[in-house]
């Protein structure tokens, strides 16, 4: 689950903008066969944020970051008017409303949520590191100790649908790490009300306080704090391209999960893959915003000839259509390679966020793989399992990140300190080296601090 990639300061989208942008009439798949074409285009698609309208918007954020920190929670509710169409006084939901939002939640959504939120709970507690401690070769004790920050901001998007996965996604490995205070921020629907299923997820998830505010806003309330919203140690979550360059600005003066760019899912599939199941797979990515990218890389020229008419079939009625097609148009793409080898060389530079591997033996090819945010084994394992309830965060690495980054985890909300407990003996047996290095650097008190205690 990625950003959205909405050019609207706000963190939602106005009725005004709520329809996509026009989409051709007819799907208009790019189909190659060159490796050297298709590494190039694989390129412009991870680039695809990349444009003057960033640099524009970088502007924008940044006076919105300092009004906020000059004016606190006036600018809160100045620019929620200016950006969503309302003010919402007051910007904390009340906590009987939250409740009220579980209790009246549908039973079988109660269900699902439950059983999410659970799925999602075992993994990450799962991934509690331990503290190190060792004894060196004379006696000093060596460690590392992880604590919890005190106060987290998460970030739930609005605008063209409401994310109570991301909530789940966001929250629980923060409560799993220990996080003391647990903020959540979301802009307001054009009634000034947040969507009652994400208020159920954050019931559920244990979510402390709840604010009506999204955008670039948000995130400088979370970072700079106001007199409504506290200031917090790391926010995480996706948003739109205002909110991500938001966290890009605040970045080290508070710590933040990652700069999320638009979803994308890349499947490799052989002549074993059905045709209607990659084509549902590439519409789940495809649907959610005009940036979305949904790639194919197959080793059947059966399977990419099949292809286009699978997606055109599923399009029919879609409620979704325009914007799936914007998205299949522009940044969709098929690859014939000659082999799986040629297609995991493909998919590890491009290093998607999703990597679907339908072919007749994925573990192999799954360990092949060097960069993906997530890879999804096998034909029962759709992408969307991932997004909601199979447990590993679904908060990855897109436009090329996987190389370096990693999923959303219970180690975000995490640090860790160092502890260093020498003794005489073991400063006697390094001491002098230390002397050494320190004169070689012209630090002369560093120098002096041991030799004072070798010498006394």
């Amino acid at each position: 689950m990625a950003a959205s990639p909405s050019l609207h300061p706000s963190g939602s989208t106005p009725a005004a903008a709520a329809a996509p942008a026009p989409a051709a009439a007819v799907l208009e798949l790019e189909v190659l066969i060159d490796l050297d074409a298709a590494a190039r285009r694989l390129d412009q698609i991870a680039d695809r944020t990349n444009s003057g309208a960033a640099e524009t918007a970088a502007k924008t954020v940044d006076g919105i970051l300092a009004q906020v920190r000059a004016e606190g929670d006036q600018a809160l509710l100045d620019l929620s008017e200016r950006f969503d169409g309302v003010r919402p006084d007051p910007l904390r939901i009340p906590p009987g409303q939250i409740q009220a939002a579980w209790e009246q939640c549908d039973s079988s959504l109660q269900a699902a949520l439950v059983l999410a939120h659970q799925r999602i709970l075992d993994f990450h507690q799962l991934q509690l590191p331990s503290d190190l401690v060792v004894t060196g070769p004379h006696g000093e004790q060596l460690g590392r100790r992880w604590r919890p920050v005190e106060t987290a901001g998460i970030y739930i998007p609005g605008g063209r649908a409401s994310y109570p996965s991301t909530v789940l996604m966001n929250a629980v490995p923060a409560r799993v790490a220990g996080v003391k205070r647990l903020v959540m921020v979301t802009p307001p629907g054009p009634d000034g009300q947040v969507n009652a299923t994400v208020l159920a997820a954050a019931h559920l998830a244990g979510v402390d306080e709840i604010y009506r505010v999204g955008g670039a806003q948000a995130i400088a309330a979370l970072a700079y704090g106001t007199a409504s919203i506290p200031r917090v140690d790391v926010i995480t979550g996706p948003g739109n391209l205002y909110v991500t360059l938001a966290k890009k600005a605040v970045y080290g003066r508070v710590a933040i999960d990652s700069l999320a760019g638009p979803s994308e899912v890349l499947v490799i599939a052989d002549h074993s893959a059905r045709a209607d199941q990659v084509a549902a797979d590439l519409l789940a990515q495809a649907e959610h915003d005009p940036l979305a990218a949904a790639i194919l890389l197959t080793t059947s020229e059966a399977l990419a000839a099949a292809l286009p008419a699978a997606l055109e079939a599923q399009l029919t009625h879609h409620p979704r259509a325009a914007i799936t097609l914007a998205a299949l148009n522009a940044w969709g793409l098929v690859v014939v390679c000659p082999n799986l080898e040629a297609a995991a060389a493909l998919s590890d530079r491009f290093a998607p966020e999703h990597l679907e591997l339908l072919v007749e033996q994925p573990e192999p090819l799954a360990e092949r793989i060097q960069h993906a945010g997530a890879i999804f084994l096998g034909a029962w394992s759709p992408e969307a399992v991932g997004d909601y309830l199979a447990g590993p965060n679904h908060t990855l690495p897109t436009s090329g990140t996987a190389r370096f980054a990693s999923a959303l985890g219970v180690e975000t909300f995490l640090r860790h300190t160092s502890l260093i407990h020498f003794n005489r003996q073991a400063l006697e047996a390094t001491g002098g080296a230390v002397v050494t290095l320190a004169n070689s650097e012209g630090l002369h008190s560093h120098a002096q601090s041991v030799r004072l205690r070798l010498e006394g």
